[in-house]
């Protein structure tokens, strides 16, 4: 306990808020390299995951790739970008880095969203006479927006997570005051830096979990909703004994 509370009154510290690596301008860097590097990876893995998951065509080259880039070490990764690309290329080799992690989840909440749509509403749609590009913006791609945000939710924890690592090669982040605490056997600095992603991590997911949630169609919402509360019906009172009739 005594030591989370120091950890607590590091992050509580005004000191600590202040100067050129003050808290706020950690966060500010880890929420930048994570956001970048989602919309890039998603720029590159959701077209691809909706043209797999219109057509039909390339999804094992896919859960291959997705596969493969999720057994990847980030750290051994970053490192190796760093070397490859020269000290002075150090930003670009770790956003790389991120925007590799993040394309599997992206590229597979893609095509499983559209994976996850009856075919029967397809066959209808054609069968009205829509175009396909007409069934790709207006059937596939709003039914398939739930799957399709549980990816990017699941995409930007995993970065949130994983852009610790940045302050390995100076890039600042979160990860500093845990690298650095590390280094002066500061553990209060370490359980604060800790904290403070855990932190970061939970309200992002909170957040895209409010938006999977408003992302599902309202005609599906209604099929979902019960027909009666269970609570209710759990504590409803019983009906009174019926008399019998006395002849």
């Amino acid at each position: 306990m005594n030591l989370i509370s120091d950890a607590l009154a590091w992050i509580a510290d005004p000191q600590q808020w202040q100067g050129g690596d003050s808290l706020q301008l950690l966060i500010g860097q880890h929420l930048m390299y994570t956001a970048w590097a989602v919309l890039i990876a998603g720029a590159i893995a959701i077209p691809l995951g909706w043209m797999i998951g219109h057509t039909g065509k390339g999804r094992e080259a896919a859960m291959a790739v997705s596969g493969a880039a999720r057994a990847v070490p980030s750290f051994g990764l970053l490192i190796l970008l760093v070397l490859l690309m020269g000290v002075l290329h150090k930003p670009e080799a770790a956003l790389l880095t991120f925007v590799l992690l993040a394309i599997p989840s992206l590229l597979a909440g893609a095509y499983g969203g559209f994976e996850a749509i009856d075919r029967k509403t397809i066959d209808a749609a054609r069968a009205m006479g829509m175009t396909e590009k007409e069934i790709l913006f207006k059937v596939e791609i709003p039914l398939g927006l739930p799957l399709l945000l549980g990816g990017v939710r699941s995409a930007v924890l995993q970065v949130v997570a994983t852009v610790t690592i940045a302050a390995y090669v100076n890039l600042g982040g979160l990860g500093l005051p845990i690298i650095s605490g590390l280094n002066l056997r500061r553990f209060d600095m370490v359980l604060g830096g800790s904290l403070l992603v855990a932190a970061l991590a939970l309200l992002l997911d909170t957040l895209f979990m409010i938006l999977s949630r408003w992302a599902v169609p309202h005609g599906l919402r209604l099929q979902r909703r019960p027909s009666a509360n269970p609570a209710r019906m759990l504590f409803r009172k019983p009906a009174p004994p019926m008399q019998r009739q006395e002849r």
